[in-house]
């Protein structure tokens, strides 16, 4: 049996979630954001105010989909009540960031022009400091790739660790040439 699948989703005060067929509709104080759950697997609202996700078998694709639907079912309710936020950092000397709203950002990363960036929609940017800024917004997927890919407009690299980077990550150095 799945571990993750079977445990119950808990949805806290304030959260309403609508099950219609394999449609899953999760709203709460941040927003709204919709799931449509994989064929074999079903969702079904408990007395108690939990969700239970079960499987009708044990096929193989049915354990594959039982803990991956409750998990995407769980990120959408944390996603409407906390949201997600992923915290980015730039390391080089020139480089930096600038806003250009709440949903633009500019950066200088040694090119020899700006790099703009316009989020998607449900997306917003705060900056902490010129090499210090962080990704919000209440779906976990989207968050992750915006920032996937402005670490992707120029990755850290090996030899001097420029670039940009998520916060706390480790860059594995590379020395120099061997000199005489």
């Amino acid at each position: 049996m799945s571990r993750i699948g079977k445990m119950p989703v808990a949805v806290p005060m304030g959260v309403e979630v609508t099950i219609e067929g394999q449609d899953v509709r999760v709203k709460g104080p941040k927003g709204e954001l919709a799931h449509t759950v994989a064929e074999p697997i079903t969702v079904r609202k408990d007395d108690d105010g939990t969700l239970a996700v079960e499987r009708p078998n044990d096929e193989r694709k049915s354990k594959a989909l039982h803990g991956l639907s409750r998990t995407l079912i769980s990120n959408m309710v944390i996603g409407v009540t906390e949201g997600y936020e992923k915290k980015l950092e730039i390391v080089g000397v020139g480089y930096r960031v600038q806003a250009k709203g709440p949903a633009a950002l500019e950066f200088a990363l040694g090119f020899s022009h700006p790099v703009p960036v316009q989020a998607p929609e449900g997306i917003t940017f705060s900056v902490e400091s010129p090499t210090k800024f962080a990704v919000h917004g209440i779906d976990k997927q989207a968050v992750g790739e915006v920032a996937a890919n402005i670490r992707k407009i120029r990755k850290p690299e090996p030899y001097k660790g420029k670039g940009v980077r998520y916060a706390g990550e480790h860059v594995r150095r590379k020395v120099g040439k061997a000199g005489k």
